[in-house]
């Protein structure tokens, strides 16, 4: 069974940081493209960061710069990064394969306001 537990979700000032974290079960971090997603209220879930079982990266513009998502393979889990956070971060953000797989967590909020 697939399971995905995300974490570290809070309220933060613009301009603060945060790390998620997101222990997977049921696939490989390692062997497995993975990613962040995010879903902000009324819209819809979207890929933010991805990690290519090779190792490769990729951002969504609105996060370049500012996220660095990565692994810990003996953990199997999944980070990210967040800096330089602005209030149009403010989302539930998930973690699951890239592409997801059809089982979800249930996500840790992330909060940006003063």
């Amino acid at each position: 069974q697939v399971q995905f537990a995300e974490s570290g979700g809070f309220l933060v000032q613009p301009g603060g940081s945060l790390r998620l974290s997101c222990v997977v079960s049921g696939i490989s971090v390692s062997i497995n493209d993975m990613g962040w997603y995010r879903q902000a209220p009324g819209k819809q879930r979207d890929l933010v960061a991805s990690f290519t079982l090779w190792g490769r990266t990729n951002y969504t513009d609105s996060v370049k710069g500012r996220f660095t998502i990565s692994r810990d393979n003996a953990k199997n889990t999944l980070f990210l990064q967040m800096t330089s956070l602005k209030p149009e971060d403010t989302a539930v953000y998930y973690c699951n394969a890239a592409p997801a797989h059809r089982s979800w967590g249930q996500g840790t909020q992330v909060t940006v306001s003063a």
